[in-house]
């Protein structure tokens, strides 16, 4: 199954300078947990709930800060051709929950693990890639 079977369509996005304040009440009104952050519809990051609490509220940023100060960059992303068990893989490589789909560098789409797991049901090994992505990181040694 491709991956464009499952995703999300019209993904929402946000500027490099919208503040945590409306990124985190986007979150709330939308439902989610993260944001791809567009620059001129090009996609340059992602921002989370965990970037917000974790590089934002932690290290006493203001919530009136850009995004683009918190953001991760260092994206993962897959394309519309892929398939559902190729997007599964990736995920959990890179232990991430969610998969913008880009196309000519614009977000075209975001899916979820679950999505896999719930609407695809030929792929049977949803279950072992969320395992992957579960699993604690290692600490720093």
């Amino acid at each position: 199954m491709k991956v464009t079977e499952v995703m999300t369509r019209n993904v929402e996005t946000c500027s490099p300078q919208t503040s945590l304040q409306e990124v985190a009440a986007q979150m709330k009104d939308l439902d989610v947990g993260s944001i791809p952050v567009t620059d001129n519809d090009k996609l340059i990051g992602i921002i989370t709930d965990r970037d917000i609490v974790i590089r934002g509220i932690a290290e006493k940023k203001s919530l009136d800060r850009p995004v683009s100060e918190i953001l991760s960059a260092e994206m993962v992303t897959g394309s519309p051709d892929m398939s559902t068990e190729d997007a599964a893989e990736k995920m959990a490589d890179h232990q991430i929950r969610r998969l913008p789909i880009v196309e000519n560098e614009k977000v075209i789409g975001i899916v979820a693990l679950g999505d896999i797991a719930v609407k695809d049901k030929t792929y049977s090994n949803a279950d072992i890639a969320l395992d992957e992505v579960s699993e604690p990181a290692e600490p720093e040694r």
